[in-house]
């Protein structure tokens, strides 16, 4: 599996309605509700902000990874959107997020949620791949972006 197989024009933001932390992962976390994988949608919400108290997931460089683990999905599910205007979103870094990547694991694929998040942060590290990010324009391009950008990986 790779990262953009997560990923559809249906679970991708090109540009959020709010600029705040929690409804920016709620506005993620409700792309979801179309999903036929999903069995509890309050449930996953509840599992993301529980994991958001424990330490924030806004690690860096314009970019946060909210995630969680639940049995209310059927399989491994993900959103991605981005912003225009800085998300404030206690960042280890301090700095405000441009692109957040939502990330859910059914707990029975632990091994395979972890490789994932770290796919993404590897993914997201490199600087030219944000920039071509943040300057897409549709849900389409992001999606490509993420295709060619994994080329070169192998499946987690």
């Amino acid at each position: 599996m790779k990262v953009h197989e997560l990923l559809s024009t249906g679970n991708i933001l090109t540009n959020f309605k709010s600029v705040h932390k929690d409804d920016v992962i709620n506005e993620l976390i409700d792309l979801l509700n179309a999903d036929s994988r999903v069995t509890d949608l309050e449930e996953i919400r509840k599992c993301v902000f529980e994991r958001e108290e424990k330490m924030s997931t806004g690690v860096g460089k314009g970019f946060a990874i909210p995630h969680g683990k639940t049995n209310s999905v059927t399989d491994i599910i993900a959103a991605f959107g981005k912003s225009e205007t800085p998300i404030e979103y206690d960042s280890l870094d301090g700095e405000p997020v441009h692109l957040i990547f939502l990330l859910i694991g059914k707990e029975t694929l632990l091994a395979k949620h972890i490789k994932l998040l770290s796919r993404i942060s590897r993914l997201m590290n490199n600087e030219e791949f944000r920039k071509k990010l943040i300057d897409a324009d549709s849900p389409e391009s992001i999606l490509k972006i993420f295709h060619d950008e994994e080329q070169s990986y192998s499946d987690v």
